[in-house]
């Protein structure tokens, strides 16, 4: 695969993520979306990266935060947004919600609410692979407030300790809901880890392609040598924890330099620039665009006109 159409497919995924969750956004307010939300504006690059890295079948688990999982890894569009607005056609028929996201056919297996209770999950599912042998890739996704959690360091060490070639992918924003990490860490996380013996990595940067990167680099150590790799990514929350609004008004935010620092490091507008760069014409982008900003219409006007489950189906699925 050249650069241009590594870059052009990166593309292709952050922005669908941002227009997906721009459509939520929009929607959100007229009630018709029967959840709460948690949105991953500004995100994008990290999980477009890891999962262009991945193949289909490769396996990963994710958080409640997991819209752009979903879609990075192909999860059908408008079953995203039935499942959203609570209807029979949605992921899960509408009883899952936006925060317990599945596609088991492009290998998202599952999400949790619960912070790191995925990350053991992940960990014998990646057991299982290396038990029988078959190649697949296991990624977890989580936050940096899951690195505060038992159960996170309690994974990493059995999967160090029997060399389980896990994929640890730790998405930090710095935030726990409110709480800036400076309040609750003493540590520096990927410091932290390294004494178990997995492979880590660790950087800043919101470019697609120097996830990407990473991300092939992990997996291809975690092969030769069965250790664990540690991806260790920040990136720049935009929006409250759970809702579709803006919070740099709160104190633990700061507006103007928050503002300046999300238009510096922007994941949409540093791969579009890429694009650029690498002499992709206006027209051949704008088209990309447009294609996906009518897939996405499309998915939306469908889930709407999609009908709600019926009680007695609800009950057979409780009780079967």
């Amino acid at each position: 695969m050249t650069a241009v159409d590594l870059n052009i497919e990166l593309y292709r995924k952050i922005y669908l993520i941002r227009m997906v969750e721009e459509k939520v956004r929009e929607i959100y307010p007229s009630d018709v979306m029967k959840t709460p939300v948690h949105l991953s504006l500004g995100e994008e690059s990290i999980v477009a990266g890891v999962c262009h890295a991945l193949s289909r079948r490769d396996q990963v688990y994710g958080t409640y935060r997991n819209h752009a999982l979903y879609l990075a890894k192909g999860g059908d569009l408008e079953e995203f947004f039935a499942e959203l607005c609570g209807k029979a056609t949605g992921v899960a028929k509408g009883k899952a919600g936006s925060m317990h996201m599945s596609a088991p056919e492009v290998g998202f297996l599952a999400s949790s609410a619960i912070v790191a209770s995925i990350i053991p999950v992940a960990v014998g599912a990646a057991f299982a692979a290396k038990y029988q042998n078959n190649d697949h890739t296991v990624a977890v996704f989580f936050g940096d407030g899951a690195t505060e959690e038992g159960v996170f360091w309690e994974s990493l060490n059995i999967a160090c300790l029997k060399n389980i070639p896990l994929l640890f992918v730790c998405e930090d924003n710095e935030l726990a809901i409110h709480s800036h990490i400076r309040d609750r860490q003493s540590y520096s996380i990927p410091e932290a880890v390294k004494p178990f013996g997995a492979n880590v990595f660790t950087d800043d940067t919101t470019d697609a392609e120097r996830i990407y990167d990473y991300t092939s680099k992990a997996i291809r150590l975690s092969k030769e040598t069965g250790k664990p790799s540690f991806l260790h990514l920040r990136y720049h929350r935009y929006l409250e924890h759970v809702g579709i609004n803006e919070d740099y008004c709160h104190d633990y935010r700061a507006s103007k330099e928050d503002y300046v620092h999300c238009y510096e490091v922007d994941p949409v507008r540093i791969q579009r620039d890429k694009l650029d760069s690498l002499g992709v014409h206006e027209s051949e982008i704008n088209s990309i665009e447009t294609a996906l900003d009518r897939a996405i219409d499309d998915s939306v006007q469908n889930a709407l006109a999609a009908d709600y489950p019926q009680s007695q189906e609800l009950l057979e699925d409780v009780y079967a």
